[in-house]
Parts: C-alpha cells; sequence; structure tokens
C-alpha cells in the first residue's frame, strides 16, 4: 500500500518544535524526511527534559519517521553540502531567526534559482516582514501577543496559557498544510513556491468566534474560565467523583437535561427560560447543576446524557486518557523500536486515510547523525568525499560517536 507521500525528499533544517512538528506531519504521511542538526550537538531541544533513556521527551515527540544526519553549519564545506543536497530534494522546510539562511547562501530566492520546483517552507515566529521580525519565536510569548491567553483561563486568575505549546505545534501544522498545497499546485504549473505561516499567524486563525466577536461586535472577550463564552450551560460541572464537561448546546437539550436532572421547573424560571437569560445567571445555574449532579458519579452521569444525545464526558488527566477504552481501540498510541530505548511508546497520527497502511509510526526518532553516511551516499556523494567530511568533522556519523 503506497503512502500519500511516497518519493517526495523532504531536506529538514528545523530545530525546537514548530518545524519539527510539520516535518513529522510530512514524514507520517511517507516523505523521505532528512533532519539536519548542527554538528557536533545537534538540535537544541536535546537538552530539554524529561528524558527516557538519556533522550530527550521533546526531542521523541516531534521526530519519528525521519532520517537524521549531522552537518556543521560553521563550515562553508558543511553549507555547500546543504546547498547541493537542497538542489535534489522537493521540500526544504527551516525555522530559523529571518535572515539566517539567506546569510548561509540558503535562502529561497538562492536555492529556487537552481532548483525551481522547490517548495520551501519558512516557519517564523511573527511573520518575514514587519517591525516584529526579528522577534523571536518562542511559544508563550507568541500565545500572549496573539491575544490567545487573553482568552484563557478563570476570571479571577487572569491570562492562563495552553498547556502545549500550542503556537509551535499550529505553526508546524499550518506550514505543513501549505506544502501539500504547494506541492499539489506544483503538479499543474510545474513550480514550486514558498510557503510560509508563524507562530503569531497559527493562533490568530485559531481565535475563531472570539475574534470573529471583535470584528463584528467591537467585543473585547475576557476569559471565561471552564465555561462557554456564549452558550448556558455548557462547561465543567462536579459529579459526586469529580468534574465532567456538559455541553448541551441546543434548547431541545437543555430540555432533556432538566428532566434528566429532575429539575424541570427551571424551563419556566424567567432566568432561564432563553439562553441569554441564561447566560446572565450563569452561577446561580451552575449551583444548582452541580448541586444535582453530586448525587452520582461522572461515569453514571456521562452514560445516562449520552443516551439521550447530550453531549458530556469525563475530564481526564493522561494516565486516564490512556487508559480509556476509545483511545485504545483507536490506536491512539503506537510503538516502534528504537536503537537505545527499547520499545519506545509514540503518540500517534491524528490522521487517518483508507488507502494508507495501519500505523503511523514507521520509523524512531534518529540519534545525531544516525543516517549520515547513508543519506549522502544516496545524494551521489563518493565514499572518499564522506570519509574526508567524517575525518574533519564537517559532518558526524552516530556510530562514529559512539564506538
Amino acid at each position: 500500500m503506497t503512502l500519500p507521500l511516497q518519493g517526495i525528499k523532504v531536506l529538514d533544517l528545523t530545530r525546537a518544535l514548530a518545524g519539527p512538528f510539520c516535518s513529522m506531519i510530512l514524514g507520517d504521511l511517507g516523505a523521505d524526511v532528512i533532519k539536519v542538526e548542527p554538528a557536533p550537538t545537534g538540535d537544541m531541544i536535546r537538552t530539554w527534559g524529561p528524558f527516557e533513556g538519556g533522550i530527550s521527551a521533546y526531542y521523541l515527540s516531534c521526530n519519528r519517521n525521519k532520517r537524521g544526519i549531522a552537518v556543521d553549519f560553521r563550515t562553508e564545506e558543511g553549507l555547500a553540502l546543504l546547498r547541493s543536497m537542497a538542489g535534489k530534494v522537493d521540500v526544504v522546510v527551516e525555522n530559523f531567526k529571518t535572515g539566517t539562511m539567506e546569510s548561509m547562501g540558503l535562502g529561497y530566492d538562492a536555492l529556487s534559482s537552481v532548483n525551481p520546483r522547490l517548495v520551501y517552507g519558512n516557519i517564523t515566529g511573527f511573520g518575514r516582514t514587519g517591525p516584529a521580525a526579528n522577534w523571536p519565536g518562542f511559544d508563550q510569548v507568541a500565545q500572549g501577543y496573539s491575544g490567545l491567553m487573553s482568552l484563557t483561563g478563570l476570571p479571577e486568575g487572569g491570562p492562563t496559557r495552553v498547556g502545549v505549546a500550542i503556537g509551535d505545534m499550529t505553526a508546524g501544522m499550518w506550514t505543513a498544510m501549505g506544502v501539500l498545497a504547494a506541492l499539489f499546485s506544483r503538479e499543474r504549473s510545474g513550480r514550486g513556491q514558498r510557503v510560509e505561516s508563524s507562530l503569531l499567524a497559527g493562533l490568530v486563525a485559531l481565535l475563531g468566534v472570539q475574534g470573529q466577536r471583535y470584528l463584528s461586535a467591537g467585543v473585547i472577550p475576557e476569559p471565561t474560565g471552564n465555561h462557554h463564552p456564549v452558550i448556558a450551560p455548557y462547561g465543567v460541572f462536579e459529579a459526586k467523583d469529580g468534574p465532567l464537561n456538559l455541553a448541551p448546546g441546543t434548547p431541545d437539550m437543555w430540555v432533556k437535561l432538566c428532566t434528566l436532572l429532575e429539575l424541570e421547573p427551571l424551563m419556566s424560571d424567567p432566568r432561564f427560560v432563553t439562553n441569554k437569560e441564561r447566560m446572565d445567571h450563569r452561577m446561580e445555574l451552575k449551583a444548582i447543576i452541580d448541586n444535582k449532579l453530586g448525587e452520582r458519579t461522572r461515569h453514571e452521569w456521562t452514560v445516562e446524557m449520552i443516551r439521550l444525545g447530550i453531549p458530556a464526558g469525563p475530564i481526564n488527566n493522561l494516565e486516564d486518557m490512556f487508559a480509556d477504552p476509545q483511545v485504545i481501540h483507536c490506536k491512539l498510541v503506537e510503538e516502534v523500536a528504537h536503537q537505545t530505548i527499547g520499545q519506545l511508546k509514540q503518540v500517534a497520527s491524528a490522521i487517518g486515510m483508507g488507502e494508507m497502511p495501519e500505523g503511523s509510526v514507521r520509523m524512531p526518532p534518529p540519534m545525531l547523525g544516525e543516517h549520515t553516511a547513508s543519506v549522502l551516499r544516496e545524494f551521489g556523494f563518493s565514499a572518499e568525499q564522506i570519509d574526508r567530511w567524517l575525518s574533519t568533522n564537517v559532518v558526524t556519523q552516530f556510530d562514529a560517536v559512539v564506538a
């Protein structure tokens, strides 16, 4: 069974999280991703804990389905090697600070002049041009700058970051989608193009109805905690054994909820007749619902609500989630053999396609320089040339490092 991007070769010059997440998506879809790390230390993310078998969990989370080479970016020979490789691939992805790639002769204009079919994915923190173009792209800074943090958190607690690096990963996802579109466009035009996104643009694009509320009505939304900004009741409520999410988003669901909870008088109570009144008296309504939900467990209530067509579900921690029968059934965790760790568990790709083989994790995240010699041979470099680069540390091979 053929993978969708089989035959597409990607030169991955990214580091940290946004870029590697982008190239991992392409690798999951079947592209041959060549991860280039700076010798001798490698991707900065390798130093970020916690660690499994001495390897960064951060690094493990975003570098599967890639082959790894290590090249000394500080040498002209190393840069010339990368320029040569870029002339033979379909895609280059990078997330260096604006202007860095150009200074190394690896910018889009230089590479596309030699390889007109090249698709060039470029991820920045705040955009390639403009007054903030040179700001370093750190996730939490972008979360705040984008307005996302102003929407997140409890009203009394102030802005709160999302619990994962959503700016990094979103920028990577948008860029991966752009690369796919550019590859499709190339089939018609015969030419590649630059694809760019940023942590800022990626997060602003996720503002959804909150962004539209401001643009359409001038409303500056404030944090509403665990409750929906425009629908009530809709949010986190307390059952006998802990919190659950409850989302009766339609008038019919509201009626069913009142009936299930034996709170029929609420349907005619002036405070709760319409969604507007329920929003105005949200906390009073929450207290009434919490009091009733406290009679039974999260699981008991969830089963009853789903039976009636009312969206609901427990709030799991990660131990709960990874042990959940639905998560297990959907095979959202996969295992792959790793060179030093042994069997490595990985969160699976979220993409399923009928013509793809089952399982997204085909290769473990590479060790630093694990595939240097074999990849360079594939790109047409002679054994003598590769040996000379290895002996002068222009490139590094994993086996040579640990010998």
